[in-house]
Parts: C-alpha cells; structure tokens; sequence
C-alpha cells in the first residue's frame, strides 16, 4: 500500500511539473501544494493562487514551478529535492505542517529560503539554525489561542477539553493552549489526539464529555477540523466548543451544516469582509484577492489560499532587494533574499500586517485575527 501511495504521489509531482514548466525565466519560485489526497482542501485553493501571483517583480520575470506532494511527507521531500535540482530561488510550500517539518533542513542545507503557508508555530519556533531559513504565512498559534483564551475566560470557562490532531500541529496547540489557560485561570481539564484520516472519533468523543469540561477547543486544519465537532454534536455536548483558524474555509460550513452553529474561532478578516472597518489595513488587499480568485475560478477562496497569495507578496518586496546585490541563480541572491524577508516591516497583507525579525519569522500582531461565529451558516463577527 505504500509503494502505491508513493507511486501516486510521484505520478502527482509529474502532472505538476508538466501543467507549468515554460520558458527559462530570471526568478525561479518553486510551489509545493497538497492538492490531491487528504490535504486537497487545504492545498487545492493554494494551487489556484499561484495563478494569481505577480509574474514581473521588480523589473524581473518570473516562473513559477508547481508541484504536487499528494498530501504525502515523503513526496513533499522528494519534491523539495526536485525543486532544489532545478536552481530555484525560493520554494513556498507545502501545505501540512508535517511535511513542512521533514523539509526544513533540505531548504536550509540548499541555502533556500522557503515561505510555509502552514499553520503549526513548530515550523519557525523555536528558532534554530535550519529555521533561518523559514518563513511562515499563517498566524502563530500563540496570537490565535490568546483571542479564544480571552473570550472564553469573558464568558466564565473554567474547565477545558483539548480535541487535538496526534501531529505537530495539534501538539503545539496544546502546548500553548495548556499555558494560556492555566494564566487565566482555566484547567485543561481533558485531552483526547486524532489522525487526519481518521473515520470515526467516537471514543475519544466519550472520554472528553465524561470530563465535564465547559467547553471544548478542536484543533486540526481543513475538513479534519470537522468530524471531532459533528461527533461531539451528535452525542449532545451543549458546551461552547471553539476551533483554531485551521477549520477558516468555506467547507467547513458546508460540511458540518447546523452541527457547527455557534462555533468560536479566531481568523483572518476574509471571514468578515463586510464586517471589519475600511481603516483595516489588510482589506483593500483581501478584497483584491478574494475578487481575483472570484473572477478565474467562480467561487470565494479560503484563506488557506491567501496564505500562498501573502507569500508572493513577501517575494514582490524582498525580491527587488536582493536583486541589488546579486543575479537569481546565485547562492547569494538566495542568501539576500533570506535577509530581505528577514528585514520585512509593516507590510500589508490579505491576513494581515508582517513584521518580521530575527526572532520572528511569522511576523503577524493582533492586527491579523478577528474573533468569529458561526451564525445561521455563515461567519460573523463576535461584537
């Protein structure tokens, strides 16, 4: 079974590299997506963004190498390699937090910078050598748990239930929510860990009600963010049950219908367009965005996909910098563009404002989340 599923996989990587190969270009950007297998709600919207990338950034034209890992780790590393062989001068990508993971040291050891549009902090933090060369576009974990820590000790929790994917992405959640809630005085009272491929989480679903808990966090990306909170439903827990702003794309509305209602979550602002004041400065460049992705494709994008859009426009800035000091294809072109992305400040984006640091490689404030409901099957935002 697995050589089948890394056959598929290297069947996906073939179709990716033969939709985009063109002309020899001057900037070389390598994409790595989920957009096949149990990750494609996540990595389809990130694929289509490429689309709508810049093509000419500071005067140079630039390609845009496509790849698809079949939502496998070992295909995301084997992509990564590919990418590597081909001289690209950046690479974003890929999708889930564990195949970002597996790939971190080959961008270090090659000298490429790499812009994840992944949601575990795990993948910057905490800083190391190899993560020098990583940059995320996707809020920390810590700036999204202290919105929904705050409103839930505004509203009286005391007591917490943990529902978690059993991957680096649910473990840093727990990490950071456990230590939160304890400083505002709520107890993580149960935990309870899951696979994405999972069919059934009745078990788990069992064990975290019998706690008693108020109420409940779920923590896991794309459709996974959905099957913990339809069981919980199904089996009546009338707790406040909150998300992380993984579950921030239109399918989970559509697949968890009235089950979801009444969810709490901090995200981007692209949940509540109408709702959020024209001084915000992400909204100009969020309704750009959702309007593009409109126009090619006939329907919203998630947020998911903004995360790849964000990444061209950190490579827009920083590329033309870089450029100053040295030709693309170079060592040192890869190396100052590392630099440049590491100076980024106040840039707007469609999640929000990046400022990146040495010490921060995710760059986003308060200024890149919004605390939102589910309400009559859409999002709304928690006034």
């Amino acid at each position: 079974m697995a050589m089948k599923r890394m056959v598929s996989a290297l069947a996906a990587l073939a179709m990716g590299v033969g939709l985009v190969a063109g002309a020899q270009a001057q900037v070389k950007i390598g994409v790595v997506t989920s957009s096949t297998g149990p990750v494609a709600l996540v990595g389809i919207p990130q694929k289509n963004s490429i689309e709508l990338l810049p093509t000419k950034m500071g005067g140079l034209s630039v390609e845009y190498i496509s790849l698809d890992d079949a939502s496998n780790p070992t295909a995301a590393v084997t992509a990564f390699k590919k990418l590597v062989g081909d001289g690209v001068d950046a690479i974003i990508g890929p999708s889930g937090t564990p195949a970002a993971m597996g790939v971190i040291q080959i961008a270090a050891e090659a000298g490429v910078p790499m812009l994840a549009p992944v949601g575990g902090a795990a993948v910057v933090l905490p800083m190391t050598e190899p993560k020098k060369w990583v940059f995320k576009t996707t809020q920390n974990d810590d700036i999204i748990a202290e919105a929904l820590v705050g409103h839930m000790k505004s509203k009286g929790v005391k007591t917490l239930g943990f529902f978690g994917l059993a991957d680096p992405f649910g473990q840093n959640w727990l990490t950071v929510t456990t230590e939160l809630a304890e400083k505002a005085g709520i107890k993580v009272v149960a935990s309870e860990r899951f696979q994405r491929q999972d069919t059934s989480v009745t078990a788990q679903s069992i064990k975290l009600i019998s706690a008693k808990p108020d109420a409940i966090l779920i923590a896991a990306p794309g459709s996974s963010s959905v099957l913990p909170q339809t069981t919980l439903a199904d089996q009546k827990y009338a707790g406040q049950i909150y998300q992380t702003h993984g579950a921030a794309l239109p399918d989970f509305l559509k697949l968890g219908g009235k089950k979801v209602e009444g969810t709490v979550l901090a995200a981007s602002l692209m949940l509540v367009m109408d709702e959020v004041s024209d001084k915000h400065p992400s909204k100009k460049i969020a309704a750009k965005y959702i309007a593009d992705y409109k126009a090619k494709y006939g329907a919203e994008p998630a947020t998911f996909g903004a995360n790849v859009y964000d990444a061209g426009l950190l490579l827009q800035a920083t590329i033309p910098v870089a450029a100053k000091k040295a030709k693309p294809g170079t060592p040192e072109f890869r190396a100052a563009l590392r630099d440049a992305l590491e100076q980024i400040k106040d840039l707007p984006g469609t999640q929000g404002v990046y400022t990146m640091t040495p010490a921060d490689h995710s760059g986003f404030d308060a200024r890149g989340r919004e605390l939102i409901t589910v309400k009559d099957g859409a999002w709304r935002l928690v006034k």
